[in-house]
């Protein structure tokens, strides 16, 4: 069972959490989260960069679907950098885009932090 069928939050908001966090990894490529979310955020975020290596209309439209449409800069959003420059950097790879780096534990609720980035 993974981190988006459990936790004790309504559905929407642990879906929407995800996006937001697939959308904020894309556009800065590397993030610091708990552990939790980012082992989560790694199976959708693979899933996203096979139907960018994809790239034809269904995949485009399959990843807009989950994306938010979030400006990387003036002339880009977030659905063209995938498409764009991140799939053209993993085209020869098979698998394995992300990578999860443990970090150090939250002062507050003492929760595992970790570093999830693109694996260029």
């Amino acid at each position: 069972m993974s981190y988006i069928q459990k936790r004790g939050k309504n559905t929407s908001w642990r879906q929407s959490l995800i996006r937001n966090l697939a959308s904020e990894l894309i556009v800065h490529e590397r993030l610091e989260i708990t552990s939790k979310r980012a082992k989560e955020l790694r199976i959708h975020v693979e899933k996203l960069v096979t139907l960018a290596k994809r790239g034809d209309l269904h995949a485009r439209r399959q990843a807009a679907a989950f994306l938010r449409n979030i400006n990387v800069n003036e002339e880009q959003t977030v659905l063209q950098k995938l498409f764009t420059d991140i799939a053209v950097k993993f085209k020869d790879r098979q698998g394995g885009y992300t990578r999860i780096i443990k970090s150090y534990d939250r002062l507050g609720d003492n929760a595992e932090m970790s570093i999830i980035e693109f694996t260029f």
